[in-house]
């Protein structure tokens, strides 16, 4: 099996690159390419001639435009990352009859409610990355292919910048914290995704799993404030005097102000791709103990930013 995968250095992608590897020939492209193949999500018709070439059986995008707040002051630019971009790759593995797989986030939905979002529900997204990410999942499926659209959400890892390695970062230097504890869904480790993504797409292609869209969550329901005090504590406890944070105050979304609005409910119903799969899916804090004892501490320097 041939695999073309794009964002190979992002969260997901670098997971990927790991988890695709046993499954046939690897193609990994990040933004810049390599020997004249293409995987800038800006170039449309470069993609499309990268697809062509190579003539895979598996295209997996994990490349899109995830900054959230700045997608509502460009919004075209996300929309061409984010839609047209998955459209066309959409549309060329459709040709060869080659399987794509796409990620898509929570945030297609309105955030209301307390139920777990189910695959059918209908989408309602708030902000630009939100009606994006819709358009995305829209063009994949009016192109006619085999696909697996995975929806995700709260991804982290051990590297790159998320909630988790912030808030390790912020407990080192700061002696309280404020954190929102009224938005509520799961934190999804970017090995977990990488996991299933290389599992799923081998039963699928095999005609043994059926494809089309999927939420790919671990177990259980957190919110930010408590998902914060779990990353705190397990620091506190494998280096307890390396932690200055004596506090972490819950606050409500309003008290911070940002571009885009946050859902207070990012639950995803996970028993459809259980069942498709034959998964048994961890709670969400076994995936970030696991992370956290990778990172160890104190944390690598780098970029982390907000969730």
């Amino acid at each position: 099996m041939k695999i073309l995968l794009l964002g190979k250095n992002g969260q997901v992608g670098w997971e990927l690159q790991r988890s695709l590897a046993p499954l046939g020939e690897l193609v990994a492209l990040d933004r810049h390419g390599a020997e004249g193949l293409c995987g800038d999500l800006d170039d449309l018709s470069g993609l499309a001639r990268t697809v062509r070439e190579l003539r895979p059986h598996l295209v997996v995008n994990a490349a899109a435009h995830t900054a959230v707040d700045r997608a509502e002051s460009e919004p075209d630019l996300a929309r061409r990352r984010n839609a047209e971009a998955p459209g066309v790759l959409a549309q060329e593995a459709a040709r060869l009859g080659a399987w794509l797989v796409h990620y898509s986030t929570d945030y297609v939905f309105d955030g209301s409610g307390e139920a777990a979002w189910r695959e059918d529900d209908p989408v309602a997204p708030a902000s630009v990355y939100g009606r994006t990410k819709a358009e995305g999942e829209a063009a994949i499926r009016a192109a006619g292919g085999p696909h697996l659209i995975f929806r995700t959400s709260w991804v982290y890892a051990a590297r790159g910048g998320n909630f988790l390695r912030t808030m390790l970062r912020l407990a080192a230097e700061r002696e309280r914290l404020t954190v929102v504890d009224d938005q509520f869904g799961a934190p999804t480790g970017a090995e977990l995704i990488a996991d299933v993504t290389a599992l799923a797409a081998r039963e699928a292609a095999a005609g043994r799993a059926p494809g089309g869209t999927y939420h790919l969550v671990p177990g259980g329901v957190t919110n930010w404030h408590a998902y914060a005090c779990h990353v705190i504590e397990a620091a506190r406890r494998s280096a307890g005097a390396a932690v200055r944070a004596t506090a972490v105050d819950p606050v409500p979304s309003s008290a911070y102000r940002t571009a885009a609005r946050r859902p207070h409910n990012s639950r995803l119903d996970n028993h459809k791709l259980q069942q498709a799969f034959g998964l048994a899916l961890p709670p969400w804090q076994a995936g970030v103990d696991r992370v956290l004892t990778e990172i160890g501490w104190p944390p690598a320097a780098g970029p982390a930013t907000m969730a």
